[in-house]
């Protein structure tokens, strides 16, 4: 950030939403939802549908496969409950999980999952914020199975579900992309894809190049300083494999624009590329937090979500697009009653000179 810059303040980044734009089951079919198309010259009201026209030949679409699994678990140590979101994988067994009740877990402790008895894990160090790393031992496979038959689709609280997630909500919530189990939540401007806009994508003449972002638990956490550089985002594991930077590369190099497919995608090319915008392979954890100030060296235009206030995420589409002009877009969005967050519309953001 600019040593002139204006200081940040998470109250900058409020607006207010009626709670019934929050919508709470997606469009269907995917592809019928609303888009807003964001341009520094204006804004204007399209549908998803409407895609193929916005982008160019040439261009190249980044999505995230990461695949959302059923992370939410309950747990016992002994007659004590506990929540368990697991969050990250660390290898060999361990994971960090962010845990409910963690103030009743300590070092060594072992807890059983519910539902899925056989399956049990071992408390790694003492918790510490809310989070613990967990030893499930060596047998993926187990956990696997007991992830199937007793987790739960950590929909974000928003989402209003008093009798846990649907059938239709493990399907809802699972992007078309998706091929690389991990995430604990979807890069939902993936949502909105169905067969048949793919097509009429690659009709068009654009590229598409298939990263891998694992979106963590820590994206549904709010902000709870005055000042949002003082937040630090959970670590989470990506990858843009050596044949995806060259296709994003190369597309560049002969003029078409990368076009970031949610801010997972965005995220991870920011994090990827060097100084003069050049994606490299990547294979690493990632907690870059992105604010208005940021140099963006990758993407062109980015579809995402609605997002909500004072979150990371509208800083971050504030940062590519512009605080001012996303304020007046949000405004717009709430007065045309879009519909908000996961389930929601989406929009087109072109970034700012």
């Amino acid at each position: 950030m600019p040593a002139d810059a204006p200081p940040l303040r998470t109250a900058d980044f409020d607006f207010d939403l009626p709670e019934d734009l929050i919508a709470q089951a997606p469009t269907r079919p995917r592809d019928a939802a609303r888009m807003l198309v964001v341009r520094q010259d204006g804004i204007a009201d399209a549908g998803v549908r409407d895609l193929p026209g916005l982008l160019r030949p040439g261009d190249v679409m980044v999505v995230n496969d990461t695949k959302v699994i059923p992370a939410r678990l309950h747990a016992r140590r002994g007659a004590a409950r506990i929540e368990v979101m697991l969050n990250r994988a660390e290898g060999g067994g361990l994971w960090h999980a962010l845990i409910r009740n963690a103030r009743r877990l300590r070092d060594g402790d072992t807890i059983v999952v519910e539902g899925a008895e056989d399956c049990t894990a071992r408390v790694v160090g003492a918790p510490e914020g809310g989070a613990a790393l967990l030893d499930f031992g060596p047998d993926q496979a187990l956990l696997a199975a007991a992830l199937e038959k007793a987790g739960e689709i950590p929909l974000p609280p928003y989402i209003a579900r008093p009798a846990g997630p649907t059938a239709e909500d493990a399907a809802d919530y699972q992007p078309i992309f998706a091929e690389r189990p991990g995430a604990v939540a979807a890069p939902t401007a993936s949502l909105h894809f169905t067969e048949a806009l793919l097509d009429a994508i690659s009709a068009r003449g654009v590229a598409r190049a298939t990263v891998t972002l694992h979106v963590g638990a820590g994206t549904f956490l709010p902000l709870r300083s005055d000042d949002p550089r003082a937040h630090s985002l959970h670590a989470e594991w990506g990858e843009v494999t050596e044949e995806a930077a060259a296709t994003i590369n190369a597309a560049r190099a002969a003029g078409g624009r990368i076009v970031a497919i949610g801010t997972t995608a965005l995220r991870l090319l920011e994090s990827a590329a060097g100084e003069d915008g050049t994606v490299r392979p990547f294979r690493d954890l990632t907690d870059l937090f992105l604010l208005p100030g940021h140099r963006f060296r990758t993407a062109d235009l980015l579809m995402t979500n609605f997002h909500l206030p004072k979150s990371t995420l509208f800083m971050l589409v504030c940062a590519f697009s512009g605080t001012e002009r996303m304020k007046a877009a949000y405004a717009h969005a709430v007065a045309q009653r879009y519909r908000f967050y996961s389930y929601g519309d989406a929009s087109l953001l072109e970034r700012v000179a």
